[in-house]
């Protein structure tokens, strides 16, 4: 008996359901040999869609990477950046020029950090007593005092995080742009994930994982910040084996037959994603995100035994375990912009520090033990700082309006230099002003880490060939490296 196939791969999808893993079809056709088999890209082309790895530019420092994304914009001077001048001259107005977002709160009186700064490690990087738990592993972190946007909103400056022009929607993440040029050496497991906060989306929502004009193959999986993670992991009983097999199957012999009638379309519009990868995922996501697996130590090590850090501590030890199955690239994102102390900062501040610094310090600290640091890049950091002035009275509800003109990020692993500090802002911590660190110098060394380059990493959309490092000319920031 003959199987009577839907007009078209639209009418198929629109009548049938599907679970996770929608976005992956591309990629197990190919590795099961029902697309055509990728080559270089020919001048003027595009990489194959494709999510099998791929050979870098030049050898890599780095195989994967893990972002710790703090939206909101941590202050830096009551963090990473000590000014003896801002706490000397507390309480006095600053002469310099200041950029408000909040002008009817608007002070120029300095605001000298309530919080002491002690040197720490081999190294003596100073680290506020805030993060008494980063300050354990500074001696394996780069600490870049000199990041700089150049703008205050949250937003634009994102945006230029993420995408690299500053304010501009619709382009891919730096993550899409990284599973774009070097695929996935997990093969049961999405390339790309993002694991998001139980109290809501990150400010930007989805444009902080958006694959843009790239296929969406290269999109960030989200997983759900509560179990399960993944939805409709386990198919149905009455569609379990040899049911899946078969439905599966021909979700293969229709997408043959859509590629032999359009030969060369890379995208398929499959891209989109079937074949399930939820039946590949079905053993391999169950145990990845099991962290009951993990030994007691590890566990209380991320504060997964504290009621403070254990949610932020799962994320972490979570992205840990999917490096180490052949994950690309994993992002973990707080709900909404908790580091926008704009007013009482003497609470705001220290409640977030005790949520965020011992899981992060340990996800450090986890992967040195397992020797998986020197192989994988793990960043820190938020779009911008806080001014060196107040907001507001300068009393116990004071706070600090946002600055993109000068603030703190940190990288370990993948290459990295160990326990340094890189550049400077001013006397107070209100510019960047020694050795500046862009948004796109951040993303063209991290790339570089990579084993890719920046310039040549395209993809041709609208008549050119685009880059994620298009806002501004952009550097390798070769100072940081091991």
């Amino acid at each position: 008996m003959s199987i009577e196939f839907p007009a078209t791969r639209r009418s198929f999808l629109a009548h049938t359901g599907a679970g996770v893993g929608f976005y992956a079809l591309a990629h197990l056709l190919h590795r099961d040999g029902l697309l055509a088999a990728d080559g270089p890209a020919k001048p003027g082309e595009n990489l194959p869609s494709s999510l099998d790895p791929r050979k870098p530019h030049f050898a890599p420092k780095a195989k994967a990477m893990i972002s710790l994304f703090m939206h909101g914009g941590p202050s830096h001077v009551d963090l990473f950046d000590p000014k003896p001048e801002l706490t000397r001259n507390s309480g006095k107005d600053y002469t310099g020029d200041v950029q408000y977002s909040f002008v009817n709160r608007a002070s120029k009186k300095l605001f000298g950090s309530p919080w002491t700064f002690a040197k720490h490690g081999t190294c003596g990087t100073e680290v506020s007593e805030l993060l008494p738990h980063t300050a354990g592993i500074v001696d394996d972190i780069a600490v870049l005092r000199s990041m700089h946007t150049g703008f205050n909103g949250h937003e634009v400056s994102i945006r230029y995080f993420h995408g690299g022009i500053a304010g501009v929607t619709g382009r891919p993440t730096m993550g899409s742009w990284i599973v774009y040029g070097l695929g996935t050496e997990a093969q049961n497991l999405p390339a790309y994930m993002v694991l998001s906060d139980p109290g809501g989306p990150p400010v930007d929502a989805a444009h902080n994982w958006n694959c843009g004009f790239l296929p969406p193959l290269y999109q960030g999986t989200v997983l759900r910040p509560q179990e399960p993670r993944i939805l409709n992991l386990d198919p149905p009983p009455d569609a379990a084996g040899g049911v899946q097999r078969q439905n599966l199957d021909l979700l293969a012999e229709l997408n043959r037959r859509h590629l032999a009638a359009r030969p060369g379309e890379g995208d398929l519009e499959a891209r989109i994603a079937s074949y399930e990868l939820a039946a590949a995922m079905q053993t391999a996501a169950k145990e990845a995100l099991d962290v009951s697996r993990e030994p007691e130590r590890v566990r209380a090590m991320y504060g997964l035994d504290r009621p403070e850090t254990r949610e932020y501590g799962t994320r972490c030890l979570i992205a840990r375990r999917l490096v180490e199955r052949g994950v690309r690239f994993v992002q973990i994102f707080l709900g909404g912009q908790p580091w926008d102390n704009h007013n009482t900062i003497r609470d705001g501040l220290p409640a977030i520090c005790k949520r965020t610094d011992r899981p992060a310090a340990a996800l450090v600290k986890d992967l040195k033990q397992r020797g998986l640091l020197d192989s994988t890049l793990v960043h820190w950091g938020g779009e911008i700082g806080r001014l060196p002035t107040c907001e507001g009275e300068l009393d116990a509800k004071a706070g600090r309006d946002h600055n993109g003109q000068g603030f703190t990020n940190w990288l370990a692993g993948g290459g990295i230099r160990p326990g340094i500090t890189y550049g400077e802002t001013d006397e107070v911590g209100h510019k960047a002003a020694v050795n500046v660190v862009t948004p796109n110098d951040f993303q063209a060394t991290v790339l570089h880490l990579l084993g890719l380059d920046h310039n040549k990493l395209v993809y041709h959309h609208s008549g050119r060939a685009q880059r994620l490092t298009d806002g501004r000319p952009a550097r390798v920031v070769k100072e940081i490296l091991a």
